[in-house]
């Protein structure tokens, strides 16, 4: 297993982020992380294939959107 510190990482914070609830999320390596800005030691990390199909499914299930 390998550690990487969450202090050396860019997070950046959702465009719909309220002010002390946030989703961030880093590359890191290969992969994506993902925490909650409320407790930043903790992450989880996906593959990027998984992050992708993630936020495209997020897109398709957006509010106001026409189905498929």
């Amino acid at each position: 297993m390998t550690v990487i510190s969450t202090a050396d990482l860019a997070w950046r914070k959702s465009r719909r982020c309220e002010a002390t609830t946030c989703v961030e999320v880093a590359t890191v390596g290969p992969a994506v992380g993902v925490r909650d800005s409320t407790d930043p030691d903790v992450h989880l990390e996906f593959s990027g294939a998984a992050w992708t199909a993630f936020v495209a499914g997020l897109d398709r299930a957006r509010p106001g959107r026409p189905a498929e």
